[in-house]
């Protein structure tokens, strides 16, 4: 399951695709040059159940660290993977 990037300088997303057509995504806001927003996360009933949703918000922690920038996780279902996961919040 490949998570891919889309990002425009004010908003982006992280995706997944299945069969060429969205099957999960994870939206996001630039609140300044230093940090995003995760404002919503929607996985489609093929991938519920499959860690799609972690291994979106694993890849923006990757992205944060790589920018150098903070996450502010809004959305619920982001907000639970950083308190599940410990090694997570440093980005936050």
């Amino acid at each position: 399951m490949e998570v891919l990037q889309k990002d425009n300088g004010q908003k982006g997303m992280f995706y997944i695709e299945l069969n060429n057509s969205l099957a999960a995504e994870m939206t996001y806001v630039w609140a300044g040059k230093d940090r995003i927003i995760i404002d919503h996360t929607d996985v489609s009933e093929a991938l519920k159940g499959k860690g799609a949703g972690k291994q979106m918000v694993s890849k923006a922690v990757d992205f944060a660290r790589e920018k150098g920038i903070h996450i502010i996780p809004l959305c619920p279902f982001a907000k639970s993977v950083f308190d599940k996961v410990v090694e997570f919040r440093d980005v936050l």
